[in-house]
């Protein structure tokens, strides 16, 4: 059984769109998505350096639309995910793109919805200085208490002994003179605010009236959610899910261990891939992993597919 999962902020690096766009037809694609969201992707996945790509309003589409573009080349139909896929995923943000590649979005959908949601994430982070850091090492029940002491939230619990903490600078700062007992390094993210916490508040009411006007359809592959690593069945559901997810934990620990139950034998992240297959690594012992870094990744991702891929009578929904 095959699982496929788009990472989340903090993927992007300087120039990886770069090798994407020499294959057919995804630098037209781009363009129109860059046309329809008054961003230039194609400048930002390509020339743009680490602090451009920081800002949240771009990031966030950005990571969407390499997800899309990279995935699409595996899945040229919209049917071939349903065939071969037995579970999608994305975290924080990558859920988006998960939403688009389960059917529950359109991808025009997804990239309108993204841009929104990033443009609003990142007015609520302008508020007050805030961010994000990993904490590496350590046992939930040591680190959790220690975050809520220093009035920390521990906004992306990822299993495989990671737990991001988010807050205002102070509290970080605070934190990295204070790690809890076993935790090894406490390293500072790439992004600009304290996603999945109280700070994002105000973004939550701004992507409630952007769902407004979608017509979620129900997911054709199993759709696993980061509220709670549970597989939701209900378009609507879903992207309800997506706004609250905003101001809540991502509980990617939880997702983990629903592909452990569903039996799950391998995992494709899509690009810019890596963060998620490290995690799996650790936490999903025996399942083969592989992250589409570059057009390079192809082959092997395809030959992953044709070995794991589930019959489409295992693969409903429900």
């Amino acid at each position: 059984m095959l699982v496929l999962v788009a990472p989340g902020q903090g993927a992007q690096t300087p120039g990886f769109l770069t090798p994407w766009l020499d294959l057919p037809g995804v630098e037209d694609r781009l363009r129109e998505w860059s046309a329809a969201i008054d961003l230039d992707l194609i400048h930002y996945g390509t020339n743009a350096d680490a602090e451009e790509i920081r800002d949240t309003a771009v990031a966030q589409p950005l990571l969407v639309a390499s997800a899309l573009i990279s995935a699409r080349q595996l899945f040229a139909m919209a049917e071939d995910i349903p065939r071969s896929v037995a579970a999608a995923a994305g975290h924080s943000v990558g859920e988006l793109a998960a939403a688009a590649l389960t059917g529950v979005l359109s991808e025009a959908e997804a990239m309108g919805l993204v841009r929104k949601r990033g443009l609003a994430m990142a007015e609520a982070a302008a508020v007050t200085e805030t961010g994000m850091s990993a904490l590496l090492g350590g046992e939930p029940e040591t680190v959790l208490p220690h975050l809520e002491k220093l009035g920390l939230t521990p906004a992306n619990v990822n299993g495989a002994g990671q737990i991001v903490a988010a807050g205002t600078a102070a509290q970080l700062a605070a934190l990295a003179e204070d790690k809890p007992e076993g935790t090894r390094r406490v390293v500072p993210l790439k992004v600009a605010g304290a996603f999945h916490t109280v700070h994002m508040a105000p973004a939550v009411s701004t992507l409630e009236s952007a769902v407004a006007e979608l017509s979620p359809a129900a997911p054709h592959t199993r759709y696993v959610s980061n509220k709670d690593g549970q597989v939701v069945t209900g378009g609507q559901e879903v992207v309800q899910r997506l706004v609250g997810q905003v101001a809540n934990p991502v509980r990617w620990d939880l997702c983990m261990e629903t592909f452990k139950e569903l039996g799950v034998t391998a995992m494709i992240e899509a690009a810019p891939g890596g963060t998620l297959v490290g995690l799996a690594k650790r936490a999903l012992p025996g399942v083969q992993t592989l992250a589409l870094k570059t057009p390079e990744d192809l082959d092997a991702a395809r030959e992953l597919i044709a070995e794991h891929a589930s019959p489409a009578a295992e693969n409903s929904a429900g």
